[in-house]
């Protein structure tokens, strides 16, 4: 996956309007010769607040903006045409679209429905209750705005193994529906916490009912013969069973495409749980980095007190590096979002320099710091705050520095705890680069690049320095760089 750079291409406040489908399309161009392979997009289809839903309130999946459902027509992105037009203007300048899906829950249910559950310890879903009692809880889904038209499949309270909310009684909580799958137990083969994290929110989907699971699969054949996909965002993999995805990313991979590209969000910092969710998935889709984001935010926090020779400790790129989806930044973490845990706009260049320019891992650029943004909302205290998120200057240019100077075998050097350089040795065909990151004051790394490199020029592609760096006639040489700044030194006849 040499060169690949997928972009996230959304944030959580992304203003409504429907707007974002016409915005990928008009920057296909820009962003194709900036060096993105693939757009990362939002859930495409109708969520449970209509046009103003982020998308992972999962109401219809085969409402792509088309129908007259949860008041309105459009998605919070846009209409079906404008969905298509995007979908097929990227991949006319050669970008792949890749789609968030969330099967985890839906939420909106059009009907009630007369149920029986058992109560679960919202701490511990292990403990539940043995009595089971008669209550109504939103589980009938009939997409009466669709009218049966590409799916005549009706969810009822056997496509659900938990919910959130019951009446008759009116209560909160964690509910175990008393159904014919699984024993009364949920899924296996989800992440621990809280006991079982099978249960997330809304109408829990049970996969185990193979009329499920089956209408997953043609859902995914549907959508791909819709519009363009080149693979999938897999959304909150912790609670979805991995003996799940393992059969649907296969299935995906015989009907529809051989090397679609799969990444789960497992949001997990410990390198043990992301490993072992690999073996049990066949290793057969790539996950996101937390342990990694952590050290970036953990690195930006603690400035020059951190040690960069550590900054890949217990991180996926470094221990399944071809499993890996390296992040600064996602939706989830950024300020006022539930997984918060910001990284300093000044730390945010070094790392996505070493996330860029490195050989392992797919890096993901998140739109908030490519082009910035700014918003309002109330944090974890009900305070209200402004949010500014600037823009990262140098990050189109690391982007397209690593489509032309990251070639060639890596070299890292991890020899102080401040500096570290990224050094790409570059192929007969493509040439390489140095890059110098600090964390501390102004300083120099000293490179030998050998003596194919004597006496060669030496200039900063993103423009930080404006010296030059000539190396002796063995081809070394000291690469400076600006306190808490990063380079990219590239010969300056490779310009």
């Amino acid at each position: 996956m040499a060169g690949r750079v997928l972009l996230q291409f959304f944030h959580w406040y992304y203003p409504a309007g429907g707007t974002l489908w016409d915005e990928v399309a008009g920057k296909a161009a820009e962003l194709a010769e900036m060096g993105i392979t693939d757009l990362w997009l939002p859930p495409a289809y109708k969520g449970a607040a209509g046009g103003y839903s982020v998308g992972y309130d999962t109401y219809d999946l085969f409402d792509l903006g088309e129908f007259d459902q949860k008041g309105t027509v459009p998605t919070k992105y846009g209409d079906r045409g404008a969905l298509e037009n995007a979908c097929n203007t990227l991949a006319g300048h050669g970008i792949g679209a890749i789609h968030d899906v969330v099967f985890n829950h839906k939420i909106g249910a059009d009907e009630k429905e007369q149920v029986k559950v058992r109560r679960a310890d919202p701490k511990d879903r292990t403990k539940i209750e043995d009595e089971a009692f008669g209550a109504l809880a939103y589980t009938r889904f009939t997409f009466p705005g669709r009218q049966g038209q590409y799916s005549e499949f009706i969810w009822t309270q056997k496509c659900f193994s938990g919910v959130d909310h019951i009446e008759e009684p009116d209560e909160k909580g964690v509910f175990r529906l008393v159904n014919e799958y699984g024993a009364g137990e949920w899924n296996d083969e989800v992440d621990d916490e809280n006991g079982n994290y099978d249960y997330l929110i809304g109408a829990n989907v049970e996969l185990r009912n193979r009329a499920v699971s089956e209408e997953l699969k043609y859902w995914g054949r549907w959508f791909s013969e819709q519009i363009p996909v080149a693979g999938f965002r897999l959304d909150a993999a912790k609670h979805i069973p991995a003996w799940f995805f393992r059969d649907w990313i296969a299935h995906m991979r015989e009907t529809v495409k051989a090397d679609m590209f799969v990444v789960a969000e497992y949001w997990h910092p410990e390198i043990d749980a992301l490993k072992a969710y690999l073996e049990l998935v066949d290793r057969q889709l790539m996950l996101f980095d937390v342990g990694l984001h952590y050290r970036f935010h953990d690195a930006a926090a603690a400035g020059s007190a951190f040690d960069m020779r550590t900054i890949f400790d217990g991180t996926l790129v470094a221990a399944v590096p071809d499993h890996a989806v390296t992040l600064v930044a996602n939706h989830d973490t950024q300020p006022l979002q539930s997984l918060e845990a910001v990284v300093e706009p000044w730390f945010k260049p070094l790392a996505y320099a070493l996330i860029l320019m490195r050989e392992q891992g797919v890096p993901s650029v998140f739109y908030a710091d490519l082009y910035g943004t700014q918003y309002r909302d109330k944090g974890s205290d009900g305070e209200e705050y402004d949010i500014d998120m600037p823009k990262i200057e140098c990050l189109p240019a690391l982007i397209r520095a690593r489509q032309r100077f990251a070639n060639g075998a890596e070299t890292i050097l991890f020899d102080d705890p401040h500096c570290l350089a990224v050094i790409r040795h570059g192929t007969q065909a493509a040439s390489g680069s140095v890059t110098v990151l600090t964390n501390g004051e102004e300083t120099a790394k000293a490179v030998d690049l050998g003596s194919g490199h004597a006496n060669a020029r030496f200039c900063d592609f993103l423009g930080h320095r404006t010296d030059m760096v000539v190396t002796d006639d063995d081809g070394r040489a000291a690469f400076p760089v600006n306190g808490g700044s990063v380079c990219v030194w590239v010969r300056e006849d490779s310009l």
